[in-house]
């Protein structure tokens, strides 16, 4: 299944495809006690999990993003994408945030398995993270709609840096409705790179390239109740 890679621009080493198959082993097993994903999902979880979590190397290629950058994934749930990028990038700091404590706690066990020394697995809710503007590269697979998501994304990404959204190719709706959020927030869509799930139907995904253009105001991300309740 590994060859499919290629089409990310992907080339694993034998030893590290050993490893990735190994996770793969482990994290069916360990849903099978802890539902992390849907059982179905489970049965394509390279196809749909780990490849599209991958397919961040089409914008690190594209944009000549160096590895050694520090990278915050917000809503990471069972660990996608921050645990295949780690298996990927060994020079990235990749920070993992989720509120729900048995996903955290199960990529902690996963961090000390395979000994994934680059991630930082956090529990806590996103906008209660200390620290704005310090990462370089935000990104988020599959967890609200494009305006909220900008929200709780760009108040931790430096000024020059990117938040990937990724999402279904169909998102058009929901960019032109983060348009006014975009602008309060001091950003702009640079770019959209368009791929495919290696799956027998039809399920084109895009990764939405935001540019943090200066600072976000300081009274945002606000919170959790307000970004749901009162979208930008």
């Amino acid at each position: 299944m590994f060859d499919k890679l290629k089409n990310l621009d992907i080339e694993f080493t034998p030893e590290k495809e050993k490893e990735l198959k190994e996770f793969v082993n482990y994290f069916i097993q360990y849903n099978q006690n802890v539902n992390l994903i849907s059982r179905n999902d489970a049965d394509v979880i390279f196809e749909k999990h780990i490849y599209d979590s991958l397919a961040l190397n089409l914008f690190i290629k594209k944009y000549s993003i160096d590895e050694n950058i520090k990278l915050l994934d917000i809503g990471t749930g069972g660990g996608f994408p921050s645990v295949p990028l780690a298996f990927l990038y060994s020079a990235m700091e990749i920070n993992a945030v989720d509120s729900v404590n048995k996903k955290i706690n199960f990529i902690k066990t996963v961090k000390e398995k395979f000994n994934l020394k680059n991630l930082n697995p956090i529990v806590l809710r996103v906008e209660d993270l200390p620290e704005k503007s310090t990462y370089d590269v935000v990104v988020s697979r599959a967890m609200a709609q494009f305006r909220i998501i900008l929200e709780y994304a760009l108040p931790y990404l430096k000024t020059g840096g990117f938040f990937i959204a990724y999402k279904s190719i169909k998102a058009d709706e929901e960019i032109k409705n983060a348009q006014r959020a975009l602008s309060v927030l001091n950003a702009k869509i640079v770019d959209k790179i368009e791929y495919s799930l290696p799956l027998k139907e039809d399920n084109k995904r895009v990764l939405i390239i935001v540019k943090k253009l200066s600072d976000t105001p300081v009274i945002y991300p606000r919170s959790n109740g307000l970004i749901k309740k009162k979208p930008l």
